[in-house]
């Protein structure tokens, strides 16, 4: 039996949840999420709670939305003139759209409100100041 310590490549099953039970995300059964404990590919608490565990073993782990994906951040929230959305995009809200910033990397950002002159735009995460649960299996340590 192998214990995921830092920098194992890994193998997990997972079933991602809010407090309220509404289930965002898990794994494909047929398909596990492969990473490397401790390169940042998944969120810090994750990374945590897989780190020490045994292959086959299984956990339910809260992770605070700071070992997560952060708090949710006012900076992060713009509106713009709805001229300056290209008039091919008919936007609406809950659509998710790509931003460019001045040194040409993208930004991913959910609308929040249109009206006949502004476009609200939100670029925290969607998941951003929320508290998840998780329930994890190791299925493989390589």
């Amino acid at each position: 039996m192998s214990q995921a310590q830092n920098g194992n490549k890994v193998q997990v099953h997972y079933k991602g949840s809010l407090e309220d039970g509404t289930v965002f995300d898990e794994s494909h059964p047929e398909k596990p999420l492969e990473f490397q404990v401790g390169s940042g590919q998944v969120i810090a608490g994750f990374d945590k709670a897989v780190e020490g565990m045994n292959t086959g073993e299984s956990k339910t782990v809260k992770i605070a939305s700071s070992d997560a994906y952060g708090d949710r951040r006012d900076d992060l929230v713009l509106s713009v003139a709805r001229d300056r959305i290209p008039p091919d995009i008919d936007v609406s809200v809950g659509q998710r759209l790509q931003m460019e910033r001045n040194d040409g990397h993208k930004v991913p950002v959910t609308v929040t409100e249109v009206t006949d002159e502004n476009v609200t735009l939100d670029a925290n995460h969607p998941l951003a100041g929320k508290d998840l649960t998780f329930e994890i299996k190791l299925v493989k340590v390589d």
